[in-house]
């Protein structure tokens, strides 16, 4: 079965693998370039949390009440959602990896900051690696290049990845483009771009740029759903 992905903007998408589907860093109702999406019609069976900023988790209480979806994250930002009423977390820290019988998933190293909008430590940011039966594939979060990443195929063949591209708060496409060679994938979902004004990217040179190392660069639209 063919993995078929939704994306709600910046950071955030769906992915259905294995009948189920996994909901990534939801930040949705406050980018005011998603607002043709009804929060309320999102229902995940499970939520991933790459670290605890608010372009990344604005709708992740909202979103876990409605659908009781099991949330993973940084062992901080689980206790921070029980606080707020949310009892099926289920915490996590680098380098472990846990199976729920559809997926496995790894937790990996993100080099960047974590915190709350009080300013508080929301944990380490963190990637995943999520394996299953349909697909093998790497979802960043926010991170700038670093060496770890080519650990990664040393022990996963990735059919596609989600990479940061924005640069500014992240790695930008330049970067991007080698980490892409260092984790050895050839099919690229770009992400955390457009959002902001710093974050704004030339789409043409972006596209340029990861053709000319030989690899497939998605960018999607905002409500798209598509296919790998």
């Amino acid at each position: 079965m063919r993995p078929k992905i939704t994306y709600y903007g910046h950071s955030c998408f769906s992915i259905e693998i294995s009948g189920k589907s996994i909901l990534f860093d939801p930040f949705i109702t406050p980018n005011p370039k998603a607002s043709m999406i009804d929060v309320s019609t999102i229902q995940p069976d499970l939520i991933l949390v790459t670290h605890g900023h608010g372009d990344h988790i604005a709708d992740l209480v909202t979103i876990a009440k409605q659908c009781k979806a099991q949330v993973i994250s940084a062992y901080e930002i689980i206790e921070w959602l029980s606080d707020q009423g949310i009892k099926n977390g289920l915490p996590m820290n680098i380098g472990g990896t846990i199976n729920l019988g559809f997926c496995k998933i790894k937790m990996v190293k993100a080099e960047h900051s974590s915190s709350f909008s009080d300013g508080s430590y929301a944990g380490n940011a963190a990637g995943f690696i999520i394996q299953s039966n349909d697909c093998c594939f790497y979802y960043a979060g926010d991170t700038a290049l670093t060496m770890d990443m080519q650990l990664i195929p040393l022990s996963y063949n990735l059919d596609f990845s989600f990479l940061p591209i924005g640069d500014n708060f992240t790695m930008g496409v330049e970067d991007a483009v080698k980490a892409s060679k260092l984790i050895e994938c050839k099919k690229v979902i770009g992400m955390h771009f457009d959002t902001f004004p710093p974050i704004e990217i030339d789409h043409k040179h972006a596209y340029d740029s990861f053709s000319d190392g030989g690899i497939n660069l998605i960018l999607p639209l905002i409500n798209q759903t598509f296919e790998l």
